[in-house]
């Protein structure tokens, strides 16, 4: 297991009697696609954080490659065991296509933005100038720089139109199968979800693994 969590709980600061995560345990693979679905506030971008060492949870442990993230520190976890992509795609306005995947790592960035088909004119462009699906594909050009085993996706399809996010989930899939990462997505979308897999509900800060699609949706509360 790459990426491992054991017993988590979570409450925030400020509402220290409110858990958000209850006793979560989950282990993640190398080369699977793993989406995590639930209502609002069922603790989907809480565990999301925690997995990208943006936050530690009040008990349990989550671990990289068997270590607790903490022991080299969560800067180093973010550094090098995981890499993000977001849904408004956090890239730099005033740096180029090439530039902002320069940005994640060491890796040609070149050679990332023709795996995710940026076409060669649009290298050097501002980001600015790019459609919604380009910029999110450049943020997983962004992400694949770095060596970082784990790729994290926070709605990754939320802002683009149905086509568009077909791409994106086609090369999320790659990511993992192809390119041997373990992709997590956070999502909304059925459609997403249906690809992974497999298929992590959420419900009031727990978490269990679901066979199939039907059932994560039979409860009311998931969308």
């Amino acid at each position: 297991m790459v990426l491992e969590v054991k017993n988590v709980n979570y409450t925030y600061k400020s509402q220290k009697e409110k858990e958000i995560l209850k006793n979560v345990s989950m282990a993640f693979e190398e080369k699977k696609f793993y989406t995590i679905v639930g209502a609002s506030g069922a603790g989907k971008t809480t565990f999301l954080s925690l997995l990208a060492g943006l936050d530690m949870p009040v008990k349990g442990t989550i671990l990289y490659d068997g270590e607790n993230i903490q022991a080299k520190g969560l800067n180093y976890h973010r550094k090098h065991h995981v890499s993000l992509v977001f849904q408004n795609y956090n890239l730099i306005d005033y740096l180029t296509t090439e530039e902002n995947v320069r940005l994640g790592g060491t890796k040609h960035p070149q050679d990332l933005l023709k795996k995710v088909n940026i076409p060669y004119e649009a290298w050097n462009r501002s980001v600015l100038q790019l459609s919604g699906g380009q910029q999110q594909r450049v943020a997983i050009a962004r992400a694949l720089a770095s060596s970082a085993k784990v790729l994290l996706a926070d709605e990754p399809t939320g802002n683009l139109d149905e086509n568009t996010a077909g791409e994106i989930i086609e090369l999320l899939k790659r990511t993992a199968h192809d390119l041997g990462k373990c992709v997590i997505a956070v999502t909304h979308s059925k459609y997403l979800a249906a690809q992974a897999d497999e298929i992590i509900m959420m419900k009031d800060g727990s978490i269990k693994s679901v066979a199939e699609l039907s059932i994560c949706y039979a409860d009311r509360n998931i969308h």
